[in-house]
């Protein structure tokens, strides 16, 4: 029997998402499955279908809602898990007992560990720290903004890693992480990876603290010259502390993007709901965070809808 298992790409809380379902699956309702993955990015107007729900069963997780009967498992947390109000009540119709959302949850890792625990009775206490650190990844619960940039933590680590790394690479890491948890960090396999990345990522913060320009509390950069799928998302904070709001473009063969934040160490300050706002370019996300993915080749639009969202968080 073959699950498929869909994830959100190049995330923390994606991957781990992947290693805690797999490992619930395997011990809870078929230890003999054959598991592959396939790694999911938001991208405007995308439906699951056959090519991506291609499994005996098919689990989607840390990802938006499909009401393709492929589907048999799915798990999400994010605010705009539904593209459409049918997809909605087609879910509140759904009496499988193996689709769960809950918007309010810190993390889709969370989310899991808790379903499973409360619903089948299974945990994970050797992936504690695996599943503790998801949530606080997800979630921007840093101490501060240094902790979150200087990446002393190996979690941090393992999250640069992933965060920069190609997709068969992420997917061969999570059954590694479904046996070893957070232990893997500071294997070979991540710490090899993470060196030159970790050099890489002071030329980032050293780019964006030479570009970014704050102008009312929004702090606003491009970084579409350089080729790169993504940035740490709280280098703005870092270098500008007072900022409540950030908005970065990035770009690469893969994608343009639009990556919108709050900071977490002014949140009482945050008046937007970035989700809201990302969901009008055909993006997504949280309250306190969001995101805007187009096409490789769209990268002057990006530029057009970041400036645009600045101007908006400033109002």
């Amino acid at each position: 029997m073959r699950l498929r298992v869909g994830y959100h790409g190049r995330c923390f809380d994606g991957c781990t998402s992947a290693a805690l379902f797999t490992r619930f699956y395997r011990e809870r309702i078929n230890s003999s499955v054959d598991v592959s993955y396939r790694p999911l990015a938001h991208q405007k107007g995308l439906t699951l279908g056959e090519q991506e729900l291609d499994g005996d069963e098919n689990a989607v997780l840390d990802f938006k809602y499909t009401s393709s009967p492929k589907l048999t498992w799915w798990f999400d947390h994010h605010q705009s898990a539904f593209n459409t109000p049918e997809q909605r009540a087609h879910f509140e119709a759904d009496r499988s007992g193996h689709k769960f959302f809950d918007p309010h949850c810190s993390s889709c890792t969370k989310l899991i560990d808790t379903v499973t625990r409360e619903k089948f009775g299974h945990g994970y206490p050797d992936l504690a720290q695996l599943i503790h650190w998801a949530d606080i990844i997800d979630a921007a619960r840093f101490e501060s903004a240094a902790v979150a940039v200087e990446l002393k933590e190996p979690a941090l680590q393992l999250m640069t890693v992933i965060e920069a790394s190609d997709d068969a690479w992420c997917d061969a890491l999570i059954p590694r992480l479904a046996e070893q948890g957070l232990a893997i960090a500071q294997s070979p396999l991540v710490q090899e990876r993470f060196e030159p990345m970790h050099q890489q990522h002071l030329e980032t913060v050293e780019r964006i603290r030479t570009r970014a320009k704050l102008d009312r509390h929004v702090v606003h950069f491009d970084l579409s010259q350089w080729s790169m799928d993504g940035f740490n998302k709280f280098i703005g904070y870092y270098v500008h502390p007072d900022a409540d709001y950030s908005v970065g473009i990035t770009a690469s063969p893969r994608r343009a993007k639009v990556s919108v934040g709050s900071n977490p160490w002014t949140q009482d300050r945050r008046t937007h709901d970035l989700a809201k706002i990302c969901e009008k370019y055909g993006g997504g996300g949280h309250p306190a965070v969001g995101a805007v993915t187009l096409p490789p080749g769209e990268v002057a639009e990006a530029q057009r809808i970041g400036l645009e969202i600045a101007a908006l968080l400033r109002s």
